[in-house]
This record gives C-alpha cells, structure tokens and sequence, in this order.
C-alpha cells in the first residue's frame, strides 16, 4: 500500500489517479475527511492527518510500503522557514515511527543548494532530515512548475507577459502532470538508498518562450515585460502573500538568474513529456 499526501493538490492528486489507475492499493492522506470522500469512492483508503501532527501522521503512514511526503507552501506565514523545519521534523519522526521502508518526496530544482535559494532551502532540509530516518528517500526536484505561468496571464488582454526572470534566460520547467506521473513511478520502483531525478520538461524554456507560446495559443502579439527584482516583495505583498514569504521568493528568482538554481551535477536526469503550449492550453481552458 502506498500513502499519499497532498492529493488535494496537483501533484499528489496525479500521483494517487497514477497508482489507481494500475490497480496499487493507495491510502490518501487528508486534513478533512469530506476531501477524502471522493477518492474512497475510487478505492482508496482515507486517512485523516495534518502533516504536522506526528501521532496522526505515524497512524496515516502505518503499513505503508512507500509514502508521497511534501512541505505545503505557507503563503501567509511570518516565519515560513521555521514552521517548514516544524513540519518536517513531524514528517520526519512519523517515517521514523511507522517504519516506512521508502519516502518520495516532492522537492525542488537546487535543493542540493543549502542557502540563498529563498523558499527552496526548506526541501533542502527536508530532504537532509528524511534521509537521516533511514529510509531509503527519492527525492523528485522539480524544475520551475509550468503551471506558475498562470499568475502571469492578468494581462494577457494588453499582450504583455510580466516577468521577473531575464526574458533570454532559458531554465528547465515542468508540469505538474508529469512531476505526479514521475512520483507514481518511483514509488513503484521502490526505494534505493538516497537518490535524487533532476525532473525537467521536454526542453528548457525563456520567459520569450513562455510569449511566443502565449502567442500560439492565445492567437494574439505578447510581449515579455521584465519587471526588476526591487518589485517582487511589493507585488507578491499585494496579493497577500506576507513579507517573510516574498523576501524568500525575491532570493529565489536571484539564484535562478545567477544560475544557482539548477539541476545537481551527478543526478538522475528525468524528462517529462508535456510541452509548455500544453500546459497553457491548459490555463487559458483552449
């Protein structure tokens, strides 16, 4: 049986369809039993936890012969850094306690990187405190997911793209369809020591890219509008995003620039296979 968290999400939800759909017993892990319903009436177990409840978590884990395990963004909070680390010493005690022999954990393009990777450094600890449980631990580092395109789109009516990164700055990308779909599959696999899949999309896209796409798609001119990173903390604030959070993101997007977030020399090179003008598709309902 293999439990999965976060399957009211993107990436936990494919990984549990994934599992289903090839006939392996799945157990959901929930925070509200009515999200859980649905997915026992495809056949899976449900499992009622917060990811930060250790008790819960070591019950929600119980005979599991692998675990789908994440760090939730904290969009709000004050000290994301440091109620990250309290979750994952939870996650962390529960593997240890249910004695779960494999752990696949959604992790992040550059978390080999200790610091100034802004809100990657928390996977970097996750992954350093979950392979201290001794259990054997995959960790899936995602590149830049496809889908955060979509807090672009608001001006797509004017034809402009606003962008934090360089528009001639090609790095890896992928949707979360296949970040799931890769997960599912390692569980499958099963456990091997530590290793980490350096998980990208089919090719590397720029933000010129990312407009060209739209282009495509939207059937319209866009035009990439390259905003300076002075303006990150004032505009993610604006959304309600708390300011700890978007100094985070402000370092993130000057490590993706400096190329400090990039994939680990010496790790398990995965591609997957939806293109960008899929996932837009996607976005815009096409």
């Amino acid at each position: 049986m293999f439990a999965i968290a976060g399957v009211t999400g993107h990436t936990g939800a494919v990984v549990a369809e994934t599992l289903l759909a090839q006939g392996k017993p799945v157990r959901v892990i929930v925070r509200d039993a009515a999200k859980g319903a649905a997915w026992q009436a495809r056949g899976a177990e449900v499992a009622v936890a917060d990811l930060g409840d250790t008790a819960a978590l070591t019950r929600a884990l119980a005979g599991a012969a692998g675990a789908y395990l994440l760090v939730p963004p904290r969009l709000g909070s004050t000290d994301p850094l440091g109620e990250n680390r309290a979750v994952v010493a939870a996650l962390a005690a529960a593997v240890t306690s249910a004695k779960v022999p494999h752990v696949v954990l959604l992790s992040s393009v550059g978390a080999h990187v200790p610091s100034g990777t802004g809100p990657i450094q928390s996977v970097h600890h996750a992954e350093e405190a979950l392979a201290a449980t001794g259990a054997a631990l995959t960790a899936v580092r995602a590149s830049y997911f496809q889908e955060n395109w979509g807090a672009s789109l608001g001006m797509l009516d004017q034809g402009v793209l606003p962008t934090f990164l360089p528009a001639g700055l090609a790095v890896p990308m992928v949707a979360t369809a296949d970040i799931g779909r890769t997960a599912a599959a390692a569980l499958i696999e099963g456990g091997h020591g530590r290793q980490a899949i350096e998980l990208a999309g089919p090719r590397e896209y720029s933000s010129a890219d990312v407009a060209a796409a739209l282009e495509r798609v939207a059937g319209r001119p866009v035009r990439v509008m390259e905003a300076p990173l002075d303006a990150v903390v004032p505009t993610f604030t604006g959304f309600g995003i708390s300011k700890p959070v978007a100094e985070l993101y402000r370092e993130m997007y000057e490590a993706i620039a400096r190329g400090v977030v990039a994939p680990a020399p010496g790790g398990r090179a995965v591609r997957g296979t939806v293109t960008l003008d899929e996932t837009l598709r996607k976005l815009l309902g096409k």
